[in-house]
């Protein structure tokens, strides 16, 4: 499984990078390994939003259900996502990334990682 990864390098800018999450056969489907988590957020973005840039205020996977939205790194690479789109945004230092919303209302969950 697919999954798009923010983070910051070397350069103090935010940067993507696509994870390939193994997934292993079970009786039914596959499935990945236990990833903890301490929550979930439920979200609601109006179509025209937008944010300068900003860090993600703690590592925590970003999942679209509907709409559009668009990220920005520092240095101009833009990526979309759009429903069933997994982020793991995971900049929480440096200059962070600009978010605009393309189509909506974009709804999503947030899922915050342990620290």
């Amino acid at each position: 499984m697919k999954v798009m990864r923010i983070y910051t390098g070397g350069d103090n800018q935010s940067h993507f990078e696509e994870l390939d999450i193994p997934l292993t056969p079970t009786e039914y489907g596959s499935q990945s390994e236990l990833v903890p988590a301490a929550g979930v957020i439920f979200r609601e973005t109006p179509e025209g939003g937008s944010l300068d840039f900003h860090n993600a205020p703690r590592r925590q996977f970003v999942i679209t259900l509907s709409g559009l939205g668009e990220l920005e790194c520092g240095d101009g690479s833009r990526r979309r996502f759009g429903a069933g789109d997994i982020l793991l945004a995971d900049d929480t230092t440096g200059q962070g990334h600009i978010t605009r919303e393309i189509k909506g209302p974009r709804r999503g969950i947030f899922i915050p990682l342990p620290q």
